[in-house]
């Protein structure tokens, strides 16, 4: 029985990417010990599943079409920025949603439809943008002010009008993403 590591997610707009590219470039220009998430890797992420047996793909892939033709097409703005748990302990340095309430609603009935097939329930989903996770406390106090600095940020909008089945491959070099089914909303 062959294992994937797996996760739902929205991809983001290739317009968009530059923006967020400039905030990371302010990052970088602090002394810290930051990973910072490749370009071509951001998204939104809906769910993250972990190693789950290939068999059970098309199940999983039923559920997702199940929940996705309840859905249309919609927008978010991507705004602001923050970091988990929070500024004083720096583990995650993200970009928020303005006006989250479809992404919210749509995270909730697929993770309705995923606790019956077995996996555990989110306990409290966030819709982010993770654009660095921080290794260590290393020019903690920049990298707080720079979140705050940042903390309104207006990235743009984009419509939403799929969400990506990926496949997970990690490497010495970071992860390697791969779509291994398309839902059309």
């Amino acid at each position: 029985m062959s294992q994937i590591r797996a996760f739902l997610a929205i991809d983001i707009d290739e317009d968009l990417k530059a923006k967020i590219y400039n905030v990371i470039r302010q990052f970088k220009q602090i002394d810290a010990n930051i990973k910072y998430v490749d370009l071509e890797n951001l998204h939104l992420t809906l769910k993250f599943f972990g190693d789950i047996d290939t068999e059970g793909i098309d199940v999983l892939s039923s559920k997702i079409s199940d929940v996705v033709n309840g859905f249309d097409n919609f927008n978010i703005k991507i705004r602001g920025c923050g970091a988990f748990p929070n500024t004083n302990r720096i583990k995650v340095i993200w970009l928020g949603l303005d006006d989250d309430e479809i992404v919210k609603r749509l995270h909730d009935e697929l993770d309705k439809e995923f606790v019956k097939l077995g996996f555990d329930k989110d306990r409290r989903f966030s819709s982010h943008l993770t654009i660095g996770r921080m290794k260590s406390a290393k020019g903690k106090n920049k990298v707080k002010s720079t979140i705050e600095e940042f903390g309104d940020v207006d990235i743009g909008e984009m419509s939403i009008d799929k969400i990506i089945l990926k496949k997970s491959t990690l490497t010495p070099q970071g992860p390697i993403y791969e779509d291994l089914e398309i839902f059309e909303l």
